[in-house]
Parts: C-alpha cells; structure tokens; sequence
C-alpha cells in the first residue's frame, strides 16, 4: 500500500507533464515551425556522408552555413538515415525528454527538491517541465530543432556529479567540441582549482594532502574537448582546418549581430550604436563581464554548501550566464540556462526566511523568460533596411531583456556570494559539489537570510 501510494504523485504528475507537452506539440504544428536548424543539421550530416566542402555548404531558403565544429557535422550523421517527417518527430519528442532531463539534472545540483516540497523528486521534475516548456528559449529551442538542451545537460551532468568522479569533465569537453561556448566552465573550473591550490600553499597545507577535484575536472574536459578536435581532424581534414584557422574567426557566419534574435552584449551594443559591427566597445565590455562573471562563480564555489546552502548551483549559473553575456552570438533559444536559474530562485524563495524578495526575484524571471516580450519589437524585415538598426529606446529596453536579466543575475549572485564567505565556516569543502542534501555533516548548518 506504501508503495502504492509513493507511486501515485509520479503517475499524476506524468500525466500532467505529457498532457503540457502535448499542447505545446499542437500549438508549434499549429504555427507550423520550421525547425530550421534541424534541416541545416541534417544537410550537414549529408555533406560529411558525399564527402562534400563543409563550410562551403548552404541549406534552407535562408541559405545558412554551417557553424558548428566539424565534430559536431559526424554527430548529425545519423539524422540522413530519417525522412523529414520523422526526423522532425524524433527531435521534437528527444528534445522534450532531454527538458525533463535538464530539470532533474538542477535539481541534483541545487541539491534536491525543496525541503519544503512532498512530492518525490522525479514528480517535481515532471510537473516543472510541464510549466517551464512554455518559456521563450524552450519555445524557440524546439520551433527551430535546435540541440541547446542536450548541450545544457552534458555541462549539468558533469556538474552535479559527486566530486572526484573518474569521468567528471567529460561532459563538458564534449559540450565544447559541439558548440564551443561551454568551454568557459572548463576555464572556471581551472581557475576555481587554482585558487584552491594557492589557497592550501598559503595555509602550509602543501600540495599533496588532498586531491584537487576541480583541476582534475578541468584538465578531462579539456582532454575530452581536445579527442572531439582530433577526431574531427583525422575524419575530415579538410574542413578541420578550415574552421580552426578561418571559419572559427568569421562572427557574421553566425548571423547579423544587431538582430532582435541575438541576445549578447554584442547585439545589445550593435542596437545601441545602431550598427552591425560594435567594435572594441564591445570586446571591452566583453572583457570586463568574462572577468567579473568568472570571479564572481569563483567566489560562490569557494563560499561552498556550508555557508551558502546552493553554491554548486549558484557558481555554475555565474558562469553560464558569463558565457551567454559575452558570446558574440547569443540567440535567445541559448538562454535555456534559464530552468536552472528559475529553479534555482524558486528553491532559494522556499528555503530563506525572508522569502518574499525572493519570490519577487523568481516571479521577476519568469515573466522575463515567459513573456516573449523581447519579439514585441520591428524584427526579421529583409532588405536593404535593418529595423533594429533604428529602435526607439523603448524598442532598445524590449531587445535587451535577457542581457539584463543576466547582468542581474550577475549582481544578485554577487552579494549573495560575498556575504556567504563573510560568514564563518567551520568545514568548507575541498570540492565544487559538496556533499549533497541529505548527506550533511554532524553539525552541519547553513547560515540563511
């Protein structure tokens, strides 16, 4: 009877998940989606299989080039044994599998379902799919076919792993050698490491007594992101060396950067300055938020579960949201960084004390990230004339939503990491991933607001 009622949240919470999933199906065929970048994935695989030049290749009506690594067009492969009617099925139905998969890959590395929650955690992870399916990233993920959710979820599954793990890394060389934007957690992972290590030297801890779980990580990544490069090479040489030494340099290859889609600091400042190349202002800004964002991930890492109940979560979403800022390109269907950061806010407001600023921050998001205001502005005009070249400030404000939600982020996970390394701790963990909820230590308490 236990059992049977233990099973009964999941059994609902399944059916509600797939009946949100089965609206949202509806309404994308009724909008008659193009999932155009799947159509430009599978052109890329059937390049690779003729043997053809693959950065010379243009597919679709929108005659769009490839942008990805090589590696990533002898992963498309398998997608030319598939008709288009059911490749296009298949990707939507793998697409939704891997959302469910990324909401339970947060919540392990937030480090559970809330406290506070009944339900057991696969139910919470099918009801918050089913809601969260609805944001504009996920939207536009699925509409154009595009593979942001499996990205997300190899650079969380290396994250939420116990620290130490053989394979920990792996994951997130992979995600790089797909699309190369997550390769900034490698960097964070070897900064963090570092820090730790000086951190130990000038305690007189030495360098052998205890194992650096973050270095370590760092260098499988990097390792598994150099195998994708080389297995690229040794594949397809030709087009290895022409994306590695010409096509890799080429931004407008990705697209226009002043577009409404385009959701970086670059296209923020080529709206801005109404011009489709911003130049050094851009790569200055860029610069200085790399640098911020990277040490403010830093700093939540080193703050660590005992002071700062969710670091792990807070650190890994410094340094996406980092990567997303300073991108050149950013389209919005990338910002699918923001289930684990609406996750994280929601866990955040369920677990202070003082939850209300909190529940303020968590709605705020989620109207950003469920309103598609950011499409309420002249857009997609073809022609001589660029609408978003001539915004209103108005127009600008709606353009820039996800780029300032970020910036906000950046902030907020700025105070929240400083006061937690003001607080004593009397353990702090020698690991990015401290030993998960439900596994403290005697004594264990974590300081809250």
């Amino acid at each position: 009877m236990a059992a049977r009622l233990s099973g009964r949240p999941v059994l609902i919470a399944s059916g509600v998940c797939l009946l949100s999933f089965a609206a949202f199906w509806a309404a994308q065929r009724v909008t008659d989606v193009s999932m155009i970048d799947l159509m430009v994935y599978r052109a890329e695989g059937w390049t690779v299989r003729s043997g053809g030049d693959l950065y010379a290749m243009r597919a679709t009506y929108a005659d769009l080039p490839t942008t990805y690594p090589p590696f990533a067009a002898l992963l498309f492969m398998p997608l030319t044994l598939l008709d288009v009617a059911d490749m296009r099925t298949w990707a939507t139905a793998g697409n939704l599998v891997l959302l469910v998969a990324v909401v339970h890959l947060s919540l392990r590395l937030i480090g559970r379902a809330p406290r506070s929650s009944r339900l057991p955690l696969p139910a919470v992870s099918l009801l918050l799919s089913g809601l969260l399916v609805w944001c504009e990233p996920l939207w536009t993920t699925l509409r154009y076919g595009q593979i942001n959710l499996l990205v997300t979820a190899l650079v969380l599954w290396d994250l939420s792993r116990r620290p130490g793990h053989r394979f920990a890394g792996a994951g997130t060389g992979v995600a790089a050698g797909i699309k190369l934007t997550p390769a900034l957690f490698a960097v964070f992972l070897a900064v963090l490491g570092t820090v730790r290590a000086v951190r130990r030297l000038r305690a007189g801890g030495g360098t052998g007594t205890v194992r650096n779980h973050e270095l370590r990580q760092a260098a499988v990544a990097t390792g598994a992101f150099a195998g994708t490069v080389l297995l690229g090479a040794l594949v397809l040489p030709r087009d290895s060396h022409r994306f590695w030494f010409g096509a890799l340099f080429q931004s407008e290859r990705v697209g226009h950067a002043e577009i409404t889609d385009n959701q970086s600091l670059r296209g923020v400042l080529a709206r801005l300055l109404h011009t489709g190349d911003p130049g050094w202002p851009w790569l200055v800004l860029a610069l200085t938020v790399a640098a911020g964002g990277l040490a403010i991930a830093v700093a939540a890492a080193l703050a660590g579960r005992r002071r700062l109940e969710f670091a792990p979560a807070w650190a890994a979403l410094a340094c996406a949201v980092t990567a997303l800022l300073v991108s050149p390109v950013s389209w919005s269907h990338h910002w699918v960084w923001c289930v684990p950061l609406l996750l994280l806010l929601g866990a955040e407001t369920l677990e202070r004390e003082r939850a209300l600023p909190w529940g303020l921050s968590a709605a705020a998001a989620l109207a950003l990230f469920g309103s598609y205001a950011l499409w309420l502005v002249p857009h997609g005009a073809t022609g001589p004339v660029k609408p978003e070249l001539h915004q209103t400030g108005g127009q600008m404000v709606l353009s820039a939503l996800y780029p300032a939600g970020g910036l906000a982020f950046l902030a907020l996970a700025a105070v929240v990491s400083v006061r937690a390394l003001r607080r004593p701790a009397p353990y702090e963990p020698d690991a990015l991933l401290a030993a998960p909820a439900g596994s403290t230590r005697p004594g264990q308490a974590v300081a809250k607001e």
